[in-house]
């Protein structure tokens, strides 16, 4: 098969059809794990904030380390359900965002269990904030763009508040804003 060389209009076009059948996809499914990172992350959070402010038992926070548990295990059987569609290069683009904003996450996590003046909830608000502004921005889905960007200006409450219980509550509302509501977001706007 004779490979053909696009023009400079051909290739514009092809890249924008992507962009909106991603766009298409995003609608459809995208809200799902924006849903569940997002929940699972207030739920334990607040489950955190309860359990340390009520006993003052700092081993509570080893429940942290449900959040990528549960994440996953939802995400799995999320993705199970999907039907399969083909993947387009804005899509891989957009799973290896996520897979690197994971990682970058996932490490200093770990690395805080023996830190313990690490400042991990400003951290992981900046990640997830910047994914989530960066998946907007290929997408061009502005609600994912705001809450990214807002996410990331907000986070520095959690650098100023450092590791206290209401940074816990600040992380917490942070994820709904930069993951819970684009999630619910996507989701309407699929129905419509």
């Amino acid at each position: 098969m004779e490979e053909r060389k696009l023009s400079e209009k051909e290739s514009l076009e092809l890249i924008a059809q992507m962009i909106r059948n991603t766009q298409q996809r995003m609608e459809k499914n995208s809200g799902v794990p924006f849903l569940i990172w997002g929940y699972t992350t207030v739920i334990v959070s607040l489950a955190v904030w309860y359990l340390l402010t009520s006993t003052g038992n700092y081993l509570w926070n080893w429940l942290w380390f449900t959040i990528p548990v549960v994440g996953f295990s939802l995400m799995l059987l999320t993705l199970k359900k999907q039907d399969t569609h083909p993947k387009t290069y804005i899509d891989r683009v957009i799973n290896y965002v996520w897979i690197v904003i994971g990682i970058s996450a996932l490490f200093p996590s770990v690395a805080t269990s023996f830190m313990h003046d690490f400042p991990i909830l400003f951290l992981v608000v900046l990640l997830i904030s910047i994914g989530t502004a960066i998946t907007g921005l290929i997408v061009k889905f502005l609600p994912l763009i705001i809450s990214g960007f807002t996410g990331m200006c907000l986070s520095i409450v959690c650098l100023i508040l450092k590791n206290t219980p209401e940074s816990i509550l600040v992380f917490a509302a942070l994820f709904l804003i930069v993951q819970v509501i684009p999630g619910h977001i996507l989701n309407w706007k699929s129905k419509r």
